[in-house]
């Protein structure tokens, strides 16, 4: 069965309309073949603000379902996710190039934010706060926001929707989805399987999800759109700076999950097995296309000849091919533009006197198609390309002697996401935490930078945007705070101590 056909057989099984992905005019191209798979259609700017409208009525409605009620909808949300998990794993393999266990896993993480969610709908808490006024009690109250625009990326294209989606939907608000125009597939199963989780549900309105495929016009009328009053945005840096002060001029809320330069300080008294396996999944996996891939490394000088080696023999023999047909650990650029961007890359480390392993292109029977073998760098400098991100599997590493250098150069990129420093000493432990360490939203020990769990807030500081999904408290952002004071005396006294008498 060639590709194409495969994906229309698990769309047509999970219920998604032929039509929405035959008769449009936006080609869609697996990078693990190179063919094209799907064309779909594009929504209007008008039809977007229409579907807009109709979230905004819906939310009106959605409100006033108490929250445990809308935790059982997000519950059903989930049994269904774990029904369709092998069909939905292999649409993220086809569509993003994942390998078997990476689109499995993913699916599972919307599973899992699912569990998270509907217990969060009994757990909504506001305050009650201490008033200095006698026969006064003063209280928080969480209220739904109302619409939730989501901008996903092609790299998680499933799990970060449902991040938002089943926080948003607990919390009483309505979500228009816009996913990337690389992974439009993945979305309309998404939106499928949702679908049959609001009709076990019985009584959802209609407009509580809206999925629209579409191009930058169709983002542009979502961020600029009055009645979204929150925008949850993953991309690029440069995306961000596009988004976040369009949001701030209507004073709407960014959520923003935007780049990552993420690094990894391995001491002189590191595991070295435990360092090497999750660097190598750090780096390497999903072909170093996710936002908290580890792009930069820091070996002490005294174990650094020791460890490199390893570390490049790995990268030597790591598999790369289809993950649909191979059990390779490394699938597939998304596309030309994600290949020429590591060429260059690779390039510019050259240039600053860098030393490159790997990188080269594999044939991997697919012209059409883009497999890099993984790339790492020993780098002579702390500088140029090493402080940008590229999005691809380039890793540099670098020498280091003193840990205040090391978190020093860490922390003097732009992005601030992801981090980690693998010493089983715990001093540097806990200095790489404390206030003077990792500037960024994710500080790990032992484990590598990417692979994050639901039940923790995710996001970065600085160029990552600030932003936090998923766990924690994350769903305040959802939400709207309301301070509360009731007079429950005879007497009308004034806070601050202030008289103001009439009579």
């Amino acid at each position: 069965m060639s590709v194409k056909a495969e994906i229309a057989d698990i769309l047509t099984r999970l219920g998604v309309n032929s039509a929405s992905y035959t008769s449009g005019s936006t080609k869609i191209i697996s990078p693990v073949t190179g063919e094209e798979i799907a064309s779909v259609a594009d929504v209007s700017a008008a039809d977007t603000s229409a579907a807009i409208d109709k979230a905004h009525e819906a939310f009106k409605v959605w409100r006033n379902v108490p929250a445990p009620r809308r935790g059982e909808l997000v519950r059903l949300l989930g049994e269904e996710l774990r029904a369709a998990k092998e069909d939905l794993g292999r649409i993220i393999s086809i569509e993003v190039g994942k390998i078997t266990s990476e689109g499995l896993g993913e699916i599972q993480e919307m599973i899992d934010i699912c569990d998270f969610a509907t217990g969060l709908s009994r757990q909504l808490y506001g305050l009650t706060i201490a008033t200095e006024r006698p026969g006064h009690r003063m209280m928080e109250q969480w209220h739904p926001v109302g619409v939730v625009g989501v901008i996903s990326a092609f790299n998680f294209p499933a799990a970060v929707w449902s991040w938002n989606a089943a926080l948003a939907l607990v919390c009483g608000d309505t979500v228009v989805w816009k996913p990337s125009e690389k992974t439009p597939l993945i979305s309309l199963a998404c939106a499928a399987v949702f679908e049959k989780a609001a009709a076990r549900f019985g009584d959802a309105p209609d407009g509580l999800l809206t999925l629209l495929i579409g191009d930058r016009a169709v983002g542009e009328v979502l961020v600029d759109h009055p009645k979204v009053p929150v925008i949850s945005a993953t991309g690029s840096t440069r995306m961000g700076r596009e988004v976040g002060p369009r949001v701030a001029a209507r004073f709407g809320r960014s959520i923003l999950e935007l780049g990552g330069n993420n690094a990894g300080i391995v001491c002189p008294s590191a595991d070295q097995d435990m360092a090497l396996a999750a660097i190598a999944f750090g780096a390497m996996g999903t072909a170093g296309q996710r936002c908290t891939s580890q792009r930069r490394t820091f070996v002490h000088d005294s174990i650094y000849d020791e460890f490199v080696p390893r570390l490049k023999a790995a990268y030597k023999s790591v598999t790369v091919g289809s993950p649909l047909t191979t059990d390779a650990l490394v699938g597939p650029l998304i596309d030309a533009r994600a290949s020429d961007a590591m060429e260059r890359a690779l390039e510019q480390a050259k240039a600053l006197g860098g030393t490159v392993t790997g990188g080269e292109k594999i044939d991997a029977g697919y012209p059409n198609a883009h497999y890099r073998r993984p790339a790492i760098v020993e780098m002579p400098v702390h500088a140029g390309i090493v402080c940008e991100e590229t999005f691809a599997p380039v890793l540099f590493v670098m020498r280091y002697t003193d840990l205040d250098d090391a978190i020093e150069k860490q922390n003097a990129v732009g992005a601030g996401l992801s981090s980690t420093i693998f010493t089983l000493d715990m001093r540097e432990a806990e200095q790489f935490l404390s206030v003077a360490g990792s500037d960024c939203g994710i500080a790990n020990v032992n484990i590598g930078t990417s692979g994050a769990e639901i039940g923790g807030a995710f996001g970065g500081e600085k160029e990552t945007g600030g932003g936090r999904e998923s766990g924690s408290d994350a769903w305040k952002a959802y939400m709207r705070r309301a301070t509360n004071t009731i007079n429950y005396s005879r007497e009308l006294p004034l806070a601050q101590g202030v008289s103001f008498d009439i009579a």
